[in-house]
């Protein structure tokens, strides 16, 4: 990598540009007052003040008042003089409610604001630099540096890939292709920022950063780089065209297209609804608001209070002016006098003021503050609870939540991962067996197979601080593992120096179609060997051989597997355990090479080393968490990647099942079945026969998330629309999130 030193770090700062997209300027507090004035019931209260306060200082010459007819109208002396009070306290009324508005949009964006620099301060990429690999912030990130990539990774910048395994990344947020695309050193090796590692592990020198990558583009074009509005607003009109061909919106904004300005304005929101980057300040800060449930409903009240509120006075003042004209002109028979004519209009003017008064009375002034003060309340004490809301109406929009589609791992449960128990030479142990009770060549099996076949960048580091736990660095399952070889007082790391990641001959990666992941190493004699570990149902079903009490293999048969499933794999998952397989295979050397490509072919007749039992405790305060929210009517329901087994006894731990209720857990396959018609095509009807009882869905994939949910929003079973909130840390649920009427994302 480069070596780090400052001169050398600043040359390339002063040549490329740093990694950090400048923000847009902040709106300033008149821009938020002017925003805050464009409210259609402040606009009616104005119009009112003004004619009100006009009215006010309009005093008619004193004409002959005997002579042009007697009507009370019932007004003293002393209320004339006191007229323009009304006005000038509508006036100040509404100067309250556009201050107060303003200023909470403004406090709102400068939390932000504080709030994404820190993100952004602690957003970190892992880079080698000096021959090390170290974690730095995203934004030193510098041209020529050498970064490694690994699945589920967001790519800071852009760079050329130096050396892959297996690497696939989602380019949608740029291209809107949906379909993974392959990087290989011979086959298209540009990485390109802002787009997901979806499968596979690599290096790459970073060749562009900040305004230069493609993101940079793309905000850049998107006029983030901030000139004024005015000007943008030109562009925006120029743009529109262009930018439909410019393939940065994506194919999901298509259905947005409704609302225009809202699709020009994201095109690039990363599928992860992963709050952490750049992409949302431009998101929070665009001239165009879309309305909440709550506010679109105000407004509409407002107004239609204001029609019946104009339709009445417009009857008051009708009444006043008839009874008037027929009682000055009829009943008392007066003619009209040319010198009477300003003391009529004075009348006029006064009923006038009267109707308009009555109009002021009947538009509610206080409905557009209240709102605002109750949400600002909301927000703040969610603050308090170390929850971001980043718009105000979210917060109303959680209260009318009747449904939660949780995610499993992170977000119930700890996301610390440990071995808890093991079957290894034939033996099931309910905690980490004695390192002398493993046969030596199981033992060599076991480290060498978990050091390999674990991502590199997957580590154990030493506590931060005195006492407390080890940090798990990567991939947790992998820590699991790792930590499983310390619990046998083994250490991963002399074997990963003794075979760097470099000499690893094939690596597949884990994803979530294969469920496991295998890596080749060639030996010194031409054989090779390779490790695969992953969803024990589906290594064990290519296993033809298992490691005996004395470390040798001996022939697996189908009934074997059988009867491990029963004895060991269903009760560690009944007791919530995540269940792993290690195998490996031997090609000896006198045979012609393996053809790589063929998986299938590869990946099978292994021989099982052991079956761990991983266990991911669920979160404390999850169990209360999810009562209070069934006392309150709210659906809990859990939609994990996990098996059946796994998710029903962690759903049992939370309470989301309770024994002797009916309900229904399925698995992603049975899902897609049950909903599905002889088409394939997903119909709505055989989704409502399902979602109201369904609790668990296990090993399901980001897209059956993103079906339950909309199938649950879209249904019609029950009079009122189902609100469904949708909770997960983004590594799966990213569709979903997007698809919820609330993505909490943790």
């Amino acid at each position: 990598g480069l070596s780090g030193n400052p001169a050398d770090i600043e040359r390339r700062e002063a040549v490329f540009g740093k990694n950090f997209i400048p923000p847009k300027k902040p709106k300033t507090f008149l821009q938020l007052v002017w925003e805050a004035l464009q409210d259609v019931t402040l606009i009616i209260l104005e119009i009112a003040a003004v004619v009100s306060l006009g009215l006010s200082f309009y005093q008619p010459p004193g004409g002959n008042e005997s002579l042009c007819g007697s009507v009370n109208v019932g007004e003293e002396e002393d209320e004339s003089e006191a007229g323009w009070i009304e006005g000038a306290a509508i006036l100040l009324s509404v100067v309250c409610v556009v201050l107060v508005t303003a200023f909470n949009d403004w406090s709102k964006e400068k939390q932000f604001r504080g709030l994404q620099s820190r993100i952004e301060q602690e957003q970190k990429f892992t880079v080698i630099r000096g021959g090390q690999v170290i974690q730095i912030p995203v934004a030193d990130i510098i041209v020529g540096d050498i970064a490694q990539v690994k699945y589920g990774d967001l790519l800071p910048a852009d760079g050329v890939l130096i050396q892959g395994n297996d690497l696939k990344i989602d380019e949608s947020s740029l291209t809107g292709e949906s379909d993974h695309v392959k990087k290989s050193l011979d086959r298209d090796p540009m990485l390109l920022s802002g787009t997901h590692v979806m499968e596979g592990s690599g290096r790459m020198v970073v060749t562009a950063v900040g305004v230069n990558s493609q993101t940079g583009i793309i905000f850049t074009l998107l006029g983030a780089g901030g000139d004024e509005e005015e000007k943008e607003k030109e562009k925006e009109k120029k743009d529109k065209k262009s930018k439909k061909q410019d393939g940065a919106v994506e194919n999901r904004n298509k259905a947005k297209a409704q609302d225009g300005a809202a699709m020009e304005m994201q095109p690039l929101k990363s599928e992860d609804g992963g709050d952490g980057d750049e992409k949302d300040k431009k998101r929070a800060n665009l001239p165009k608001k879309e309305k909440s449930v709550l506010q679109g409903k105000l407004t509409k009240l407002a107004v239609q209070i204001g029609k019946a509120g104009l339709l009445m006075s417009a009857i008051t003042v009708i009444i006043l002016v008839l009874y008037f004209v027929i009682d000055t002109f009829w009943v008392q028979k007066r003619p009209w006098l040319a010198e009477c004519t300003p003391i009529y209009i004075q009348y006029f003017v006064k009923f006038f003021i009267i109707g308009v008064t009555v109009l002021v009375v009947a538009v509610p002034e206080g409905l557009p503050l209240a709102v605002t003060i109750s949400l600002a309340y909301s927000v703040k004490k969610m603050m308090k609870d170390n929850n971001l809301v980043r718009h105000l109406d979210a917060c109303e929009t959680m209260g009318n939540a009747t449904a939660i589609c949780s995610d499993k791992t992170g977000t119930l449960t700890m996301n610390r991962m440990t071995v808890v128990q093991a079957y290894i030479n034939e033996k099931h142990y309910k905690k980490v067996p004695e390192p002398e009770a493993i046969p030596e060549k199981t033992m060599a099996y076991l480290v060498t197979g978990i050091s390999v076949n674990c991502a590199y960048t997957s580590k154990i580091l030493p506590p931060e601080k005195e006492g407390g736990l080890p940090r798990h660095v990567g991939n947790k399952t992998e820590c699991a593992l790792l930590g499983l070889l310390l619990d046998l007082k083994r250490d991963y790391q002399d074997v990963r120096n003794e075979i760097p990641e470099e000499d690893l001959y094939k690596v597949y990666t884990f994803n979530s179609v294969r469920k496991s992941m295998s890596t080749v190493l060639k030996n010194s004699d031409g054989s090779f060997r390779i490790f695969s570990k992953g969803a024990s149902e589906i290594v064990l079903k290519k296993c033809f051989k298992i490691l005996s009490a004395n470390g040798e293999p001996k022939v697996f048969r189908p009934r074997d597997r059988d009867d491990i499933v029963k004895t060991v794999i269903e009760p560690m998952a009944s007791e919530g355990l995540r269940t792993i397989c290690l195998a490996f295979r031997d090609f000896p050397a006198g045979e012609p090479e393996p053809e790589w490509d063929n998986e299938n072919d590869i990946v099978t007749g292994l021989t099982c080393i052991a079956v761990v039992g991983i266990e991911d405790p669920v979160r404390p305060e999850v169990p209360d968490a999810i009562k209070k929210c069934q006392r309150a009517g709210i659906t809990v329901r859990m939609v994990t990647g996990d098996n059946i087994n796994t998710a029903r006894a962690i759903a049992l731990k939370c309470g989301i099942l309770n024994p002797g209720e009916d309900f229904l857990c399925l698995e992603g396959k049975d899902f897609n079945r049950r909903i599905r018609n002889e088409k394939g095509e997903i119909e709505q009807e055989r989704i409502d026969k399902i979602w109201p009882k369904l609790r668990v869905l296990a090993r399901s994939s980001p897209t059956d998330k993103h079906t339950l949910v909309k199938g649950i929003i879209d249904s019609t079973v029950f009079e009122q629309r189902q609100v469904v909130a949708v909770t997960g840390d983004g590594t799966n649920d990213g569709p979903a999130l997007k698809k919820a009427d609330v993505g909490f994302a943790m």
